[in-house]
């Protein structure tokens, strides 16, 4: 359990970046990356392993965009609760990682922080040993 506390803390102590990346031409596609996350696969009291991801938020417009970039900090932190979330009921090492139940839980927890989220891209996801 402790390990699990202190992966779970060491996971949100990680300064977070944010970026927003708007598309060129009339595509309409502003993007906000955001740094990978690690949460622990846990199965009963035990850590099985770790699930890595990374995301990309697609925002509404440009303005939104550079809002969502602003509130990258409390988006990570949605993030990383629908992450570990996510890790305890449906994630295992040994087993792929359903990555489109994942981007579409991510989109909702991110999306009940802000309204001007779009949705969630997943660019990376991998569960490991611990």
């Amino acid at each position: 359990m402790r390990n699990l506390v202190r992966l779970a803390l060491a996971s949100s102590l990680v300064v977070p970046t944010a970026t927003a990346f708007a598309s060129g031409g009339d595509s309409g596609v502003h993007l906000v990356t955001m740094d990978e996350m690690s949460v622990p696969i846990v199965d009963g009291t035990r850590t099985d392993g770790i699930l890595r991801y990374q995301i990309v938020i697609e925002a509404k417009d440009e303005a939104a965009a550079h809002e969502l970039t602003a509130k990258a900090p409390l988006l990570r932190a949605a993030s990383l609760s629908a992450g570990i979330e996510f890790a305890r009921l449906y994630a295992s090492p040994m087993m792929p990682v359903d990555a489109g139940r994942l981007a579409s839980d991510m989109t909702a927890a991110l999306k009940a922080q802000d309204p001007r989220v779009a949705r969630v891209l997943l660019v990376k996801v991998m569960a490991v040993r611990a």
